[in-house]
C-alpha cells in the first residue's frame, strides 16, 4: 500500500505537518510506503483553462502538480492537508488541488481519500467540506475518524497539546488503511463496480 500526504501550509513543520506525521507514524506501523509532499511555500499558479493538459496528459506548467500527479497515480490513497485561511482552504493549496485533478488523465476511481484541516480556532468545517468535494466528484471513497478530520493551534507545539486531535489523525490513518487494503481485496475477489459511461447533463439550449 502506498499513500501520498500533501502538506497545503507554507510551513513544513507547522500544525499541518505535524498532524501528518501522527499519520505517518501509524502508517509506518501498518506497514504502508508513505511520501509527503510540502507544496504550501511553491509558487502554484490557478488554472488558466487553455486546455492543453488534454493534449499533454499533464498541466503546462511543469510544477509541484505534475510532479505530485505521478506520486497520486501510483498511491492507493491520498491526504490533503490545509491549514484554515479565512474560513477556507488557503489559496496554494486550492490552486494546487484544480490543477492536480483536472489535469490529470489517469483514473482516481476507489483511491481512499482523506482530508486533514487546521485552525487556531475556527473555520475548520468548511475547509474540511472543500477538501471533500474533489474525492467525490472523483469516485474516491473517502476516510473518516471518530471526530472530523482536525487539529487546533497556533504553532505545532499548540498541536501537541490536542490531544483528541492527535487521536483523530491516528484513528483516522488506522482506518484508511483497513479501508485501501479492503478494496484491493475486493477487487482482487469481485472486480470494481460497473461503470456507466457518463451522462453530462445541461438546460442552456434555449428551449
Amino acid at each position: 500500500m502506498k499513500v501520498l500526504l500533501v502538506n497545503g501550509s507554507p510551513k513544513a513543520d507547522g500544525c499541518v505537518g505535524r498532524a501528518l506525521q501522527e499519520m505517518v507514524s501509524v502508517f509506518q506501523e501498518e506497514g504502508v510506503e508513505t511520501t509527503v509532499l510540502h507544496v504550501g511555500n511553491k509558487d502554484i499558479r490557478g488554472c488558466i483553462a487553455c486546455g492543453r493538459c488534454g493534449e499533454l496528459g499533464k498541466c503546462v506548467f511543469d510544477d509541484a502538480v505534475n510532479e505530485a500527479a505521478k506520486l497520486f497515480e501510483e498511491a492507493d490513497g491520498v491526504v490533503f492537508g490545509s491549514p484554515v485561511y479565512y474560513g477556507s482552504v488557503n489559496g496554494t493549496m486550492l490552486s494546487f488541488l484544480d490543477r492536480l485533478f483536472y489535469s490529470t488523465p489517469f483514473s482516481k476511481r476507489m483511491k481512499v481519500g482523506a482530508a486533514v484541516t487546521s485552525c487556531r480556532r475556527g473555520g475548520n468545517t468548511a475547509t474540511f467540506d472543500i477538501l471533500n468535494k474533489y474525492f467525490t466528484i472523483s469516485e474516491m471513497p473517502v476516510a473518516s475518524s471518530h471526530y472530523w478530520n482536525m487539529v487546533h493551534g497556533f504553532t505545532a507545539e499548540d498541536v501537541e497539546k490536542d490531544l483528541e486531535g492527535l487521536q483523530t489523525m491516528r484513528t483516522l490513518a488506522r482506518n484508511m488503511t483497513f479501508l485501501m487494503k479492503s478494496i484491493a481485496l475486493g477487487r482482487e475477489q469481485f472486480g470494481l463496480p460497473e461503470k456507466e459511461k457518463r451522462t453530462v447533463t445541461h438546460f442552456m439550449d434555449g428551449k
